[in-house]
């Protein structure tokens, strides 16, 4: 079981739309797929889940910051969705306060892993995949130290880069303290090769000595928005689209990778 977090602390970079798509694509392959929202924008539940349906979830106290809030084992928080191969644990608008919370407790860095323990146990899943929010805090901190791998979603933009050398200093912080996390590598995203920023992004991704990039780059495309107004992942939406073909190409690029 493999387990891989999203993260950039520069917003808009497609980092939920990647983490619901990959998951979608990789259990299209017949990977069994976890996928845990922890950005409390709630942007990944709503890729399976209807706003309506995601709200009544965190009503119930049957999301991720409670799970956080009372150091308990995840299993009891998933949630099936209609897709084959995938289920979610769901986020929530509390999630704002939860730097606050893990403030107070005791390996603050670790309380997400002393609830997903079983779960990795269990190995239930092939992979585990977990959306973060644009920040370089505590909570990010503990979605690191979980995961085997961290794919770095970069906007092919003017600001795409911004940030980036913050990103590469707080992840070598963590693995001060989770040595086994790396960087699986930077997925180009909003790509619109009609433009100069496309080029010059690749440039300066390539000209970092031994970062690594992934072959497949996702464009900018309707049909994510469209998916997204629906309440699903382009995926499933529209498996013909551009889009979609490049997250199932993706797919197949981690999965190569993480053998």
């Amino acid at each position: 079981m493999v387990t891989i977090c999203f993260a950039n602390n520069k917003g808009g970079s497609g980092k939920s739309t990647s983490c619901s798509n990959l998951g979608s694509a990789l259990a299209k392959l017949g990977k069994k797929v976890l996928l845990i929202d922890g950005d409390m924008q709630m942007n990944l539940s709503l890729s399976f889940f209807d706003e309506e349906k995601v709200l009544a979830f965190a009503q119930e106290e049957q999301n991720i910051y409670r799970a956080l809030l009372e150091e308990e084992d995840l299993t009891a928080y998933i949630k099936h969705t209609d897709d084959e191969n995938i289920d979610i644990v769901v986020s929530t608008t509390l999630m704002s306060s939860i730097e606050m919370d893990l403030f107070s407790k005791w390996q603050r860095e670790f309380v997400f892993r002393k609830c997903l323990k079983k779960i990795k146990k269990k190995a239930e899943y092939d992979y585990i995949l977990i959306d973060s929010p644009p920040t370089l805090g505590c909570w990010v901190m503990n979605i690191l130290c979980v995961s085997d791998y961290v794919i770095m979603p970069v906007e092919a933009s003017p600001w795409g880069l911004f940030g980036l050398a913050n990103m590469f200093d707080f992840l070598d912080k963590v693995n001060e303290i989770a040595p086994d996390v790396s960087l699986l590598g930077i997925l180009v995203t909003k790509v619109d090769e009609r433009k100069n920023y496309y080029k010059q992004t690749m440039e300066t991704l390539h000209s970092y000595e031994d970062l690594p990039v992934f072959d497949t780059v996702i464009h900018t495309d309707s049909a994510i928005e469209w998916a997204q107004d629906a309440s699903s992942t382009v995926v499933n939406f529209k498996r013909s689209s551009r889009s979609a073909k490049e997250y199932v190409k993706l797919a197949k690029e981690v999965d190569g990778k993480c053998q």
